[in-house]
């Protein structure tokens, strides 16, 4: 067993992954299916070879297989069940979960293993789920390195997981990609340069995607960061607002528009100094009268999901302030740009990278975000949740 059941289906289980050595061997001769009843008394017979204690049951494998929900995957050569890979699929998000994956003992170095873990992975993306995550004992060093070579990483760990008092790693891996198409714009990703500078980050991206020439750089992200800051927000340094960024991205000669909830100064709960909530006041007070100079259109309204995917079909960017609580439990304001959207997903450029994570560049690119998430995630802090977007558009003719 990978890891311990969070669903009610079977009583509690935990056991080691069964070991799968490193592929040596032609895949040729094998086919994978979805469980059916008549392959119980087979599944049975593996779940004996392979464990000596903590067996999922017939009636537990019964119920996995007429489980909609869940995917019990089996391989097989000549008619013979030769192992399994179940993955059970959280109800409440978009995640999957390898509980329990078991190959015959004749099959081994032949990569069935690897080849189970990929079948499953391909099922759990035709269910809509975006990652893929499991447990294993951190003294299974063969089970561990096939998780790496696949392009799992580890991100959390299990104390005193296991019946013998063994800790268990936790890995995961995002399974769900997007493929850019020519109905919305390509937009070339940059990762931020600074831990305060996203929303320069994501408006170079949204512009970038209108001008195919502009320059990609940290003293261009820097440059945009003095102008649109709000030089007070939370700790350490300012943040961006959306009336500066919206300013930055006009002065560079692109049409833009801004749609904001709120009125008035903004992040001014994140400051308890009245001397900095004045500050904020007046930074303000002049992106306001900037503004006026502009043809810039400011919508004192929240953007909807039908105008943000109307002005991506038409080729403009959004880029949207977001709270990353549903990202990482943190609740802080970060800029994000949206490349596209389908009827479940709405994909974002993140340009925050945290690399002491194992986190790159492939993992920020076309994020898929389930579209009732991505409501919740719009919107920054409690009483009066502020909702703040910009719609980037080509460039202006200016002759």
């Amino acid at each position: 067993m990978i890891g311990r059941c969070s669903e009610p289906l079977v009583s509690t289980i935990v056991r080691p992954l069964f070991f799968i050595p490193k592929a040596r061997g032609s895949m040729s001769d094998f086919s994978f299916r979805l469980a059916v009843i008549d392959d119980l008394d087979a599944l049975v017979a593996l779940e004996k070879q392979c464990f000596k204690e903590d067996r999922i049951s017939r009636r537990s494998f019964r119920r996995f297989i007429e489980m909609p929900r869940d995917r019990l995957v089996v391989a097989l050569r000549d008619g013979e069940l030769l192992g399994y890979c179940l993955v059970l699929m959280h109800s409440a998000t978009r995640l999957a979960r390898i509980y329990s994956i078991a190959v015959l003992p004749s099959t081994r170095g032949m990569g069935l293993g690897e080849k189970l873990v990929r079948q499953a992975e391909h099922h759990a993306v035709e269910a809509g789920r975006i990652i893929m995550r499991l447990e294993v004992r951190e003294d299974n060093a063969g089970a561990i390195g096939l998780y790496q070579r696949l392009g799992y990483r580890q991100f959390g760990t299990y104390r005193d997981y296991y019946e013998d008092h063994g800790t268990a790693l936790r890995f995961e891996r995002r399974i769900l990609f997007y493929e850019p198409s020519d109905q919305f714009p390509a937009v070339p990703y940059y990762p931020q340069k600074t831990e305060f500078s996203c929303g320069p980050a994501a408006l170079i991206m949204a512009m970038a995607a209108q001008d195919h020439k502009l320059s990609l750089n940290a003293l261009e992200e820097l440059r945009i960061w003095r102008e649109a800051t709000t030089i007070f927000m939370l700790a350490g340094h300012g943040g961006c607002g959306p009336h500066g960024l919206a300013l930055a991205a006009w002065n560079r000669g692109f049409h833009v528009e801004v749609f904001l909830s709120n009125e008035g100064a903004l992040f001014k709960d994140t400051v308890r100094n009245e001397d900095k909530k004045r500050v904020l006041e007046l930074v303000h007070e002049g992106f306001m009268h900037d503004l006026a100079q502009t043809d810039i259109a400011l919508h004192h309204e929240p953007l909807t999901p039908g105008y943000m995917e109307q002005a991506l079909l038409d080729g403009r960017v959004p880029v949207i302030l977001i709270s990353t609580w549903q990202l990482n439990r943190s609740r802080v304001p970060h800029w994000v740009t949206v490349c596209a959207m389908d009827e479940q997903f709405v994909y974002l450029h993140d340009p925050e990278i945290d690399s002491a994570e194992g986190e790159t560049v492939a993992d920020k690119q076309y994020l898929p975000v389930d579209r009732r998430v991505f409501d919740q995630m719009a919107r920054y802090g409690k009483n009066q949740p502020l909702q703040a977007a910009l719609i980037v558009g080509p460039k202006r003719n200016l002759a």
